[in-house]
């Protein structure tokens, strides 16, 4: 008798293969199980060492405990639905087909019948729980809340039930539903497959069992049905979806009475579902429920539109005049508004002599360099190094100068290693040796060289200037904007350096070395903490390199924004962190933001459309998230440490009921603005992104009579940015500025507005002016009273005072500047416009914009070579502003810019004779005019005909006779007040835009 052929071949073992699927997926499981834990463990190391573990527990802390809550809820509503329904089936089934049917069913699930009552119950639960857990921030505000003390006006209930009770609740409801509604629907289909739900030709065939569990079900679903149509009442002062936010007539008197009605209905219906469980009949649910839909489609819908249709709608002012106040009360409550100061101002649109005498301050503090263009010049001048960078936007702050407050442009010299050259591109270059940047530069904000280069302060490498140098703070950038993804720096006592640290400052000098010696991040020098970062960044590099030794640290999350965000996740942060040289340290200022939406009767903004600007729009600022808000405040001023990263957050508006929430929720992570010390005090700033939400509400919020609001009579816009070619706002500026009610000068941030725009047009006139008190003072720990303060000047429509757009318009069409800047760019040099800034001196309102020139070439970078000025209809077009004033106010602005000294001239003594124009000088400038408007022709002409040789002599014969031009007229001395300008010839023969001079050497 012959023996069954195996199935397995001979010599191998049956249980080898058996056991190989099993290996690999507890294999995969380890690895993957380990990644989640590298990442897990390098977070606590980063936040432990950053003195911010606080933050990491109680987050995740928080985010576990709800996950287990949420999964556990859902989890046990779903294995329980289907269990009940499992062990509450029939015996038999009455029907013999569908029976057979239902057998198959349940034939093929049987085998994995008790998987699926766990695992499906297992998968909605970490759907449901994933889904709690991004709620944490509400639960832990709820059981955290601080009160507002200040009520609605509907039900009365302080305004913290809105921000922190409300939400949860409606989070709570929410979930609840959900379990209720997937718990229902399982145990449903587990009915159904097991017959005790029936569909027959006489109707629907229930069990006692199924239809107590439906009961019960619908009954759960009813009550919070109803708790979800009585919160909906409270919700609707949160509507947005109308003209204005808030409850309004309709809702007060309509929708808020029928939601009451419908949450009552609700809870009555649920009622009969539990009776008709106890009795088994359904005839009184059923009639509850269809009356309940009817009742909700009656009253919840065609009752309010009734009321808005024909009541309110023919007398809407009226009706709705009560609830447009409370918006504009409640709005401008909730973004600061409230207490905004407004100043009537009668601008004049003449220019006359000497109208600058009362806002001579201000004049001296006008700022001539553009923090957008003038990157380049920092880059050529003061970057030394391929690896050093500048971005692409610098910041304007301030800083005591020889006693007196000087407006400065000031960036860091970051480190950029991608320039590196491309044989040098090596992992140990790029993480071991090039590890910070070097320096701070700062320039004068209203002076520049004669050349029209920037005037430094702060400079070189090694560091020197003003604001200090290498013995007096530290100037290594570990921690920047540009920084790379992580360092590996420090080393043992007496090692070798390995880090790049600087040039020598001298040409043809060596580079020198450098050892990090601070704390900035996490020990990576055991093996195992260089496994768990080799798993975090995918480098072997990291953990085989000998670049890494027992006293390495690693250094990452290194820009100071998201620095921020990382350990105060609560926080919005604004878009543009700034460095300031404070305390000995190069520190980065950080301003963060608590925000909501559920503020009730305040207008909703999205961050990212308030934000957005031509600043945005070219990538030289970030925008807020795509997120909408009602209510915001700037509660943090954070500090990131430029050398270690620390991070320090002060509560700055520790009025702010929700960061008093914050607070107690993490107790050590912020500090009273006490401790703050006079160094950081006097370079915090009104932060942008908070004024540039401000001022897109002001727009419509500047208005409180509510007759005025309902007719949009008087609403504003942001201006257009006019210096870019797309239609994208104007950002605001930073500058020293003496406000009409003001004694003195302080740094402001400032932005104007023109009538509104509707379909992409509007009057370009200016009918306001914002600023913001950005002077917190400079003592420790004490803030100024008048820092904050919003100062809106009101400009009547009638005065006609030409808006930015028309200034700009003015400019580029005055016949002889548009020639002057036309000659220009007929050369090989491109004119660029700098920001057009805008300040209210002199009585009226006076336009400032400098006009840089950047001939072509990679090593090409702007300088300052002209400077234009508007007031009213007049337009002024000098080499210096001073001078350029002069033209605009006949002779004499009455006061004196801050680059007079680039006149050309010394000035002089009282009663002297005006200095005398050289005719030597006045007889070069038009020959050198002429020979370029000869070479422009020529070269046309030869670019018509093809002849590019002829062409590109005459291009080197215009630059050579541009040149000649610049060169005449610095020898021509600057208007005096006694004096009158001579005019020079152009090529056309007309008078050239100005009688001064460009600074001579």
């Amino acid at each position: 008798m012959s023996r069954p052929t195996s199935p397995i071949p001979p010599g191998r073992n049956p249980s080898r293969r058996g056991a190989l699927t099993p290996t690999l997926i507890v294999v995969a499981l380890v690895v993957v199980g380990f990644i989640f834990f590298a990442n897990v463990w390098t977070d606590v190391l980063w936040y432990r060492q950053l003195g911010f573990f606080e933050v990491f527990v109680t987050e995740n802390v928080a985010r576990i405990g709800i996950f287990v809550a949420g999964f556990a809820l859902m989890f046990l509503a779903v294995y329980f639905a289907i269990r009940t329904a499992y062990r509450a089936r029939p015996v038999y089934a009455p029907d013999s087909e569908v029976r057979d049917n239902l057998n198959r069913y349940q034939a093929q699930l049987e085998p994995v019948r008790r998987v699926v009552m766990v695992g499906l119950p297992i998968l909605f639960g970490l759907f449901a729980g994933s889904a709690a857990a991004s709620q944490w921030q509400k639960v832990l505000l709820f059981f955290n809340q601080e009160p507002f003390g200040q009520n609605d006006p509907v039900f009365n209930m302080d305004i913290s039930f809105y921000l922190m009770s409300l939400p949860f609740f409606g989070f709570v409801t929410g979930f609840l539903i959900s379990v209720v509604v997937l718990a229902g629907i399982a145990g449903t289909l587990t009915h159904y497959l097991y017959g005790s739900i029936r569909l027959m030709e006489r109707g629907i065939f229930t069990s006692r069992a199924a239809q107590i569990h439906l009961a019960v079900t619908g009954a759960a679903f009813l009550l919070l049905l109803g708790t979800n149509f009585w919160l909906d009442r409270f919700g609707s002062l949160q509507n947005s979806g109308g003209h204005w936010a808030g409850a309004l007539y309709t809702d007060v008197n309509a929708v808020i009475p029928t939601k009451a009605i419908l949450a009552v209905a609700a809870v009555l219906v649920a009622i009969l579902f539990v009776v008709a469980a106890v009795i088994g009949r359904w005839r009184l649910p059923v009639i509850g429920t269809a009356m309940l839909v009817i009742t909700s489609i009656l009253a919840g819908g065609v009752y309010p539109w009734v009321i808005q249709q024909f009541q309110v709608r023919p007398s809407e002012q009226t009706l709705e005049n009560p609830y447009i106040t409370r918006n504009i009360q409640m709005t401008r409550a909730a973004y600061g508004l409230d207490k905004i100061q407004v100043d009537q101002y009668n601008a004049t649109n003449n220019a006359t002599t000497g109208a600058l005498a009362p806002d001579a301050q201000t004049t001296a503090n006008i700022r001539l360099l553009d923090p957008n263009l003038i990157s380049d010049a920092f880059s050529q001048l003061e970057q030394y190094r391929p690896y050093y960078q500048f971005p692409k936007s610098l910041n304007v702050d301030r800083y005591l100068v020889d006693g007196k407050v000087q407006d400065t442009v000031i960036a860091v010299r970051e480190l950029n290693p991608q320039n590196v050259q491309s044989n040098q591109q090596g992992w140990l270059n790029q993480h071991v040796v090039y590890t910070h940047g070097y320096g701070v530069v700062a320039a004068k904000g209203n002076k520049f060289t004669v050349d029209g280069k920037p005037d430094f302060l702060q400079s070189g490498i090694p560091s020197t200037g003003v604001l200090g140098n290498d013995s007096t703070y530290e100037p290594r950038i570990y921690f920047g904007e540009d920084s790379a993804e992580y360092s590996i720096v420090g080393a043992p006592a007496g090692a070798a350096p390995r880090e790049q640290d600087r040039p020598s400052g001298k040409e043809g000098g060596g580079e020198t070395q450098y050892t990090f010696t601070g704390n900035g991040g996490p020990n990576v020098g055991g093996f195992f903490n260089k496994v768990l970062y080799a798993i975090k960044f995918q480098s072997s590099d990291l953990l085989l390199s000998d670049g890494v030794n027992q006293d390495s640290q690693i250094l990452y999350d290194r820009n100071p924004r998201e620095r921020i965000q990382k350990v105060a996740p609560y926080l919005t942060v604004d878009g543009n962190a700034y460095p300031a040289v404070v305390d000995g340290r190069v520190k980065w200022i950080v301003d963060g933001y608590t925000t909501s939406q559920y503020y009730p009767y305040s207008q909703q903004a999205q961050l990212s459309d308030a934000t957005t600007d031509s600043q945005t729009t070219s990538g030289r600022a970030v925008a807020l998230p795509n997120s909408s808000v009602n209510y915001i405040r700037n509660s943090v001023k954070a500090t990131v440490d430029a050398y270690d990263g620390s991070v320090t957050l002060y509560a700055w508006d520790d009025q702010d009921p929700l960061l008093k929430a914050w607070q107690k929720v993490f107790p050590t992570s912020l500090k009273p603005y006490s401790e703050m010390s006079a160094d950081v005090m006097s370079h915090v700033r009104y932060p942008e992104d908070l004024f540039k939400v401000q001022r897109e509400l002001l727009g419509r919020y500047h208005v409180t009579d509510p007759a005025s609001f309902y007719k949009t009579d008087d609403a504003w816009s942001v201006p257009n940015d006019p210096t870019v070619s797309t239609d994208v706002k104007q950002p605001p500026f930073y500058m020293s500025l003496q406000m009409p009610d003001q004694k003195q000068p302080a740094f402001q941030l400032t932005s104007s507005f023109i009538p509104q725009i509707v379909n992409g047009t509007a009057r370009n006139v200016l009918y306001g002016f914002l600023a913001a008190d950005s002077d917190a003072g400079n003592q420790k720990g004490v803030k100024a009273d008048t820092y904050g303060q919003l100062r809106l000047l009101r400009i009547p429509p009638e005065a006609q005072v030409p808006g930015p757009g028309q200034a700009q318009n003015k400019f580029n069409s005055d016949p002889s500047v548009s020639q002057a800047l036309n000659l220009l760019r007929q050369g090989a040099s491109d004119v660029l416009n700098g920001n057009l800034l805008t300040l209210p001196v002199g009585g009226g309102i006076l336009y400032v914009q400098p006009v840089y020139l950047k001939s072509t070439g990679e090593t090409s970078y702007p300088t300052l070579q002209r400077v234009l000025v508007a007031f009213g209809d007049k337009v002024g077009f000098a080499p210096t502003l001073d001078a350029a004033l002069k033209q605009l106010f006949g002779g004499d602005s009455g006061a004196s810019a801050g680059d007079s000294a680039n006149n050309g001239q010394t000035p002089a003594a009282p009663g002297a004779t005006p200095p005398v124009v050289s005719v030597g000088a006045q007889a070069d400038l038009k020959a050198a005019l002429e020979a370029a408007n000869a070479a422009i022709k020529a070269g046309q002409a030869a670019l018509a005909a093809g002849d590019f040789a002829t062409y590109g002599d005459q291009q080197k014969k215009l630059a050579a006779a541009l040149q000649s031009a610049l060169d005449a007229e610095a020898k021509i001395p600057a208007v005096t007040p006694d004096a009158t300008p001579a005019p020079a010839a152009t090529p056309s023969g007309t008078a050239s835009p100005t009688g001064s001079a460009t600074p001579s050497p």
